[in-house]
């Protein structure tokens, strides 16, 4: 292919990928006297709500993710203690529940009607409310401590493993017992893994629709839907969204700034073999605390949610909606695949683009699509409706909001800014397993272009293609703000049902998709379980 060709396409990508920023930025150029009295009054009214619900809920979510993940972390890297190694695979496992499905599943448990409530009164002869509201910030704080402490726990772990062993040994020759080895040695090699690990919990946290649409919590992204769908309002729902991207944005710049931290700690690969760089041994009161502080993540965040499922599911076994369960399963899985295919591609159109000639444009758009992943599910689908409303308002008959908002076009857009970030990290992270001297010697034989690529590269990027469009269709299988405002009519998929069931209040009916995207979100953890074990 000619070279000016290529960069037109990379170009037209680029612009693709970035339009839900380029449109939100383009919706300030337009700030009149309108869109001042807007921000004036969402200043004087909701926005100091909004403002205060996220940063309470950031603090706290930041306080408990790091405490649970740091503590999982040091007991199954520094410490050997019974049942360790199924503790390390174990603790991933609520990366599979999606925080709106945990706060279902507890909601149906501990709310006032609930079994739990009922029984107490029934039993002991009570009356009123037993236990505090679930539905609450605090509750909202609960559920995403134990569904996103895994990404502290993984960075952390990774940073302990490869990086402490040897500067522990080092502080054990010089005189210093095991607990000041840990308070001086191990946790401060881990802060920047963990910083990095907290930042990405909380854009996660700020990027959830679900548990606060469901709680009732007044976050950004609630007050972004709110603004667009039932107040009819673009520009306020344009501003929110910005004052959004910005705050996601600052959390992206602390995470790249822990992982350059992380890596200019300690190179990798240094890892001690002595005996003394092994995790100390554990007995009795001490191993079953480290048991405990294994077990009780596990427990909150992963069997007692799949457990409060499991029980309407199976009382109501007789009238569950089977068929309509196969059509929603149908939507979800071709939504899902069509995405994972074209995210797939497109990384590995990508990544062989910045292989060969790593030039300033092909690293700049492999950059923007990296950057994807860290875009709110709210903030796109803004930045996506935006121009659509303003070419349909300037021209009528062009059938843009048709396109965007009645096919699949729309939907499948929105996954691909958001989620092939996912696909090109697991591509790039294949070719860099490739060295370039593959590359020199096909081409002294004649191989270039598009045959080096199936010739050479295929073969040998097929476990990391399928790694990527998995986790692609596994993250596009669990998606709710987008799916929720852009999918096609009468194509409902497993998470928009989930929503819309639980919104409903009818929980039981809800078991099902649950259930069905919490066993779909096992696929990346037993992936992330086996890595692990290779190590």
């Amino acid at each position: 292919m000619p070279r000016w060709p290529a960069q037109v396409l990379l170009l037209l990508l680029a612009a693709v990928l970035v339009l839900p920023v380029f449109a939100l930025a383009g919706a300030w150029f337009g700030f009149d006297a309108a869109a001042r009295d807007v921000l004036v009054q969402m200043a004087q009214t909701v926005l100091p709500e909004y403002t205060l619900t996220s940063l309470a809920l950031c603090v706290s979510v930041a306080i408990g993710v790091a405490l649970v993940g740091v503590l999982g972390a040091s007991a199954v890297t520094l410490f050997d203690f019974p049942g360790r190694r199924h503790f390390e695979w174990a603790l991933l496992l609520p990366l599979a529940m999606p925080a709106y499905v945990v706060a279902y599943a507890y909601t149906d448990f501990l709310q006032f009607s609930g079994p739990l409530q009922v029984w107490l009164r029934e039993t002991f002869g009570l009356r009123g409310r037993l236990l505090p509201e679930v539905r609450s910030t605090p509750g909202a704080v609960w559920v995403f401590t134990f569904t996103l402490y895994p990404y502290v726990y993984l960075l952390a772990r990774t940073a302990l493993t490869e990086r402490a062993a040897q500067l522990m040994e080092a502080a054990r020759l010089l005189g210093a017992p095991l607990s000041r080895r840990i308070r001086e040695v191990a946790l401060p090699l881990a802060r920047p893994a963990v910083a990095a690990g907290v930042a990405l919990a909380l854009m996660e946290t700020l990027a959830d629709f679900g548990v606060a649409s469901y709680f009732g919590i007044q976050t950004f992204t609630a007050g972004i839907y709110k603004a667009w769908l039932a107040m009819d309002n673009r520009i306020a729902a344009a501003q929110l969204a910005t004052l959004l991207l910005l705050t996601v944005g600052a959390l992206l710049w602390v995470e790249h700034r822990a992982q350059r931290r992380m890596r200019f700690v300690s190179p990798r690969g240094q890892r001690a073999g002595s005996a003394e760089a092994q995790p100390a041994r554990l007995r009795g009161a001490r191993a079953a605390l480290a048991v405990a502080v294994c077990a009780l993540p596990i427990l909150f965040g992963f069997v007692l949610p799949l457990l409060f499922m499991l029980r309407p599911l199976i009382g109501g076994w007789d009238v569950l909606p089977w068929d309509m369960f196969v059509q929603w399963s149908v939507n979800s899985v071709w939504l899902a695949g069509l995405s994972a295919v074209l995210a797939t591609l497109i990384a590995l159109a990508l990544g062989f683009a910045v292989r060969p000639r790593p030039t300033p444009l092909t690293r700049g758009v492999s950059q923007l699509a990296s950057l994807g992943y860290a875009i709110p599910g709210a903030v796109i689908v803004v930045g996506l409706l935006l121009p659509v409303g303003w070419v349909q308002a300037g021209w009528p008959a062009s059938g843009v909001g048709y396109w965007v908002t009645a096919t699949a076009l729309g939907i499948v857009w929105a996954y691909l800014v958001r989620f092939t970030a996912v696909a090109l990290q697991s591509v790039q992270a294949g070719y860099a397993r490739l060295p370039a001297s593959l590359d020199d010697s096909a081409r002294m034989l004649g191989t270039t272009g598009m045959a080096l690529a199936m010739r050479v590269h295929w073969p040998l990027l097929r476990r990391a293609t399928l790694a990527a469009a998995l986790l692609v269709f596994v993250d596009v299988m669990k998606e709710l703000p987008a799916t929720l405002v852009l999918r096609p009519f009468n194509s409902d998929t497993l998470a928009v049902v989930t929503y819309n069931l639980a919104r409903d209040e009818r929980l039981g009916e809800a078991a099902l998709p649950a259930l069905a995207l919490v066993l779909v979100g096992l696929v990346p953890v037993i992936l992330l379980s086996r890595a692990l074990r290779q190590r």
